[in-house]
């Protein structure tokens, strides 16, 4: 079952292979503003039928890329270190070193782009961004 995830005006169209495994929605400066709910993939997971206009935001120098449609302003995806293989969801590290950096990215969808995308099938995970980053 393939989902397809499309920005307001139709230039970025994502194919997703399947619901996302895991989903949060994170309070941090960046996510509350958007309002985004992150479905997380794999790399070569997602593929990427039309991206007219993609750009992309950048906070972290380039660490952590969050792409938007430059035509309709939709937050579309975004590419980050996987901090979820190295941090819980409160901002604890998972092997006892605060510094700890992943070794592997994510690819993060907006499933707020999927149309009459059934939310009960996911399980979405509340992350305190703002007092754990």
């Amino acid at each position: 079952m393939s989902l397809t995830a499309t920005c307001h005006c139709g230039a970025t169209r994502i194919e997703l292979p399947r619901l996302p495994e895991a989903a949060t929605q994170c309070n941090c400066s960046y996510c509350a503003r958007t309002g985004a709910v992150w479905g997380y993939f794999g790399p070569g997971e997602m593929q990427f039928l039309s991206q007219e206009g993609d750009k992309v935001y950048s906070a972290s120098g380039g660490m952590n890329q969050h792409h938007f449609c430059g035509q309709c302003g939709m937050q579309t995806w975004g590419d980050s270190p996987d901090w979820a293989s190295m941090y819980n969801n409160d901002g604890t590290s998972k092997n006892g070193d605060p510094n700890a950096m992943p070794t592997t990215r994510t690819y993060a969808i907006n499933l707020r782009l999927i149309d009459d995308l059934d939310w009960s099938k996911i399980a979405v995970t509340q992350v305190d961004g703002r007092n754990s980053w």
